[in-house]
Parts: C-alpha cells; sequence; structure tokens
C-alpha cells in the first residue's frame, strides 16, 4: 500500500451523535456546539494528544471533551519504548491498553506513538547486562521485537502509526543516533517501515519530524522519499510536528514543504500542533527533549494570566494556521493538537522548567479560548 483514499481514512471518525449529553461545565454551550472534528469532518481528521495522567486518573470530565471535539487521538507518551517497555522483554500495558480501549469506544482514528525513537528509550536497550553496547545484529533483533510485539497487540485496532521518529538532524542528514551509530547507517528507518507494513499491510504508516519547514531539512527528506518510492518502501505519510510560536516558522516555508511532501504521494499530518506564546529561549524551535535550560523570569512573563494581546495574538495564529490547512485539504489527512488544555501541555517544562504557557485552544479549567471559537467560526 502506498496510500489511502480519504474515504478509507476518514471512517475512523468518531460518532458524535451519542456525545450530545454533556455537563454544562465542560465547555460553554456544549450541548448546542458540535466541536471541532464536526466542523471540519470533509476537510480532515482533527485530533488530540492524550497524556498518560488522564489515562491513570481516568479524568472523566476532560475524557467527555475529548470525545466530543476529536476524531483522532495519539498516544502522547503511553507507547513510547520506555514506558510500554520498560526493561528488554518486560512489557507495561496498563495505560497503553486504556488509550486503545478509549479510542475505540469513541470510534477514533487511533494512532501508534512512536516505534523507533532515539529518546524516551529503556537504559537498557541500546546496551548488554554488563553495560557494554550491543552490536548491529542484537539491534535488529531487539527493534523486531519490539514492533512486533506493540504492533501485534493492537492490529486492527490502531489505524496510524508513527514508524520512525525526529531522525533527521536539521541540515545535518541523518541523525548520529544511537540508532544510527550502532547501525553505521540509517538502514533501521527503512527496516521499520517494511517490517511494520509486514505485520499490518492495512496500517498507514507515517515518518514524523520538527522543523519540517527548514529547507534543508525538507530538501533532505524529499530525496529519502523518492529513493524509497522507486525501491518500494512502504511509507505512505509524512507527519509535521507543527510546534509553532506567535511569530515562527515563516508560513511560506511550512506550506512548501507541504507541497514538496505531497508531491511524492505523501499524506500530510500535522502532528503535534500547538502554538507556543512565551519567548523562544533558544535560537532555533526544535523539539529535543534531552535539552534544558536554566529558569529565568524573563522567559516566564505570563505566570499569572495571558494578557488580552497576547490572547489576540494566539486567535489569530491560529486562525492563519486552519486557513493554510484548509488551503491544502486535498493533501492533509489530519491536523492533532499535542495536548487538549494548557495544563498538561509539555510546552509548561520545556526547554524551561516553571514555566506558565498557554498554548492549546482550552485554557486550564477545560474552557474553550478565543482561538477555539475563531476556529469554529472558520467552518461557518
Amino acid at each position: 500500500m502506498t496510500s489511502i483514499s480519504r474515504r478509507q481514512f476518514l471512517m475512523g471518525s468518531a460518532s458524535l451523535a451519542a456525545l450530545a449529553n454533556l455537563k454544562a461545565c465542560a465547555i460553554h454551550s456544549a450541548a448546542e456546539r458540535t466541536g471541532l472534528a464536526s466542523a471540519y469532518g470533509d476537510d480532515f481528521l482533527v485530533g488530540t494528544a492524550i497524556s498518560n495522567d488522564t489515562l491513570a486518573n481516568d479524568n472523566q470530565h476532560l475524557k467527555t471533551l475529548i470525545a466530543r471535539d476529536f476524531n483522532a487521538i495519539t498516544a502522547e507518551n503511553c507507547m513510547k519504548s520506555a514506558l510500554v517497555q520498560p526493561r528488554q522483554g518486560q512489557w507495561d500495558w496498563g495505560l497503553a491498553d486504556r488509550f486503545v480501549n478509549f479510542g475505540t469506544q469513541h470510534d477514533m482514528h487511533i494512532v501508534g506513538h512512536a516505534l523507533v525513537w532515539h529518546s524516551q528509550v529503556p537504559d537498557d536497550f541500546f546496551v548488554h547486562t554488563d553495560g557494554s553496547p550491543i552490536d548491529r545484529d542484537e539491534l535488529i533483533q531487539r527493534m523486531e521485537t519490539h514492533i512486533r510485539t506493540l504492533m501485534g497487540r493492537y492490529k486492527g485496532k490502531i489505524q496510524t502509526w508513527d514508524v520512525v521518529n525526529e531522525a533527521i538532524d536539521e541540515d545535518k542528514g541523518w541523525r548520529k543516533s544511537a540508532w544510527f551509530n550502532t547501525m553505521g547507517n540509517a538502514d533501521y528507518v527503512e527496516h521499520a517501515f517494511r517490517l511494520a507494513h509486514e505485520l499490518d499491510p492495512s496500517a498507514h504508516l507515517i515518518y514524523n519530524d520538527y522543523n519540517m519547514h527548514n529547507p534543508g531539512k525538507r530538501a533532505f527528506l524529499v530525496d529519502v522519499l523518492k529513493d524509497y518510492k522507486r525501491r518500494g518502501v512502504p511509507i505512505h505519510g509524512v507527519g509535521l510536528q507543527s510546534h509553532v510560536g506567535l511569530d515562527y516558522p515563516d508560513l511560506q516555508e511550512f506550506e512548501a514543504s507541504i507541497e514538496a511532501y505531497a508531491a511524492q504521494g505523501m499524506r500530510i499530518h500535522c502532528t503535534e500542533l500547538e502554538v507556543d506564546v512565551l519567548p523562544v529561549a533558544w535560537e532555533f524551535t526544535g523539539a529535543e527533549i534531552s535539552t534544558d535550560f536554566e529558569y529565568s523570569d524573563q522567559l516566564n512573563p505570563y505566570a499569572d494570566a495571558l494578557p488580552t494581546d497576547i490572547q489576540e495574538r494566539l486567535t489569530e495564529r491560529y486562525v492563519q494556521l486552519f486557513r493554510l490547512f484548509l488551503k491544502h485539504r486535498d493533501k492533509i489527512d489530519r491536523v492533532t493538537f499535542w495536548g487538549t488544555h494548557d495544563g498538561e501541555s509539555w510546552k509548561n517544562d520545556f526547554p524551561v522548567r516553571g514555566r506558565t504557557n498557554y498554548p492549546l485552544l482550552f485554557d486550564r479549567e477545560l474552557q474553550p479560548k478565543p482561538a477555539y471559537f475563531a476556529l469554529m467560526a472558520l467552518k461557518r
């Protein structure tokens, strides 16, 4: 399978008719509105990432909101290697099962994230029990065991997989991660896609990364896609993580990437969307979680509340983004927010711990923000 039809992809959308009986506290005029998923139902899936906290604490209020406004869900953390297999051969299915059961219960399109990534892996993934590094053959075996076990458990329930995450290092080509260094090359990427397709030929398989607007990164990935297409490597889509800010990235470059990847036959997924409203803490806008910065009050200017002018800029930025998404609705299959409300966003602690950020459509009380209503208005 080199692509999926739009009709096939949208079959995973949630049935909202059964969700009309909401508590009044969920959001303003809940019974009178149908939610984002319904509003954009003819355009693309609208998703959110579900956190471990939401799954562990069985937050029914939040789950009701998610089921009403979204028709696709991504496992924010519970399927990452370090959490689902904390040690080689030791599996923890508790939260992952809850995640899949929730999506199945509400007829949602379910995204598994992520099969192969250099970060958030178990301490023993790249080493033997004595601490010595494993070799290429052992790494391939461990990768195959991980992918076979995880995909095998949820075959037929998870429609899309982030097969490989963040394997390209900006303008430098393949990231020299433990995967690359142990393998001696980037063959593991192709191997992962071929194995995933073998295990579930009906699954939609994507490559996911940040800073996908970067021209150098775009050019490198386009060359990879051309090579993969020529040799029949089963990759079906590209995930643009979409960690953006009020004034970055340049949306013309973002659009150029949508067009460039789609030209290679890829379906486009905007996979981890949020709009950071805080001052940039570095000269680039990546999502490399191993980087941290010393806390500074200058980088946390809205500790108590978001000023009206910044709220307006946040709203306008979301409108700009969704106008772009609608322009390319023929290429885009899914737009997923990286979290549902401000209180659970990873941007509160990254790259500076202790900051208060406001990057999503719902505030800390689960109330919709002006940006939410502006996106709904785009479809009226």
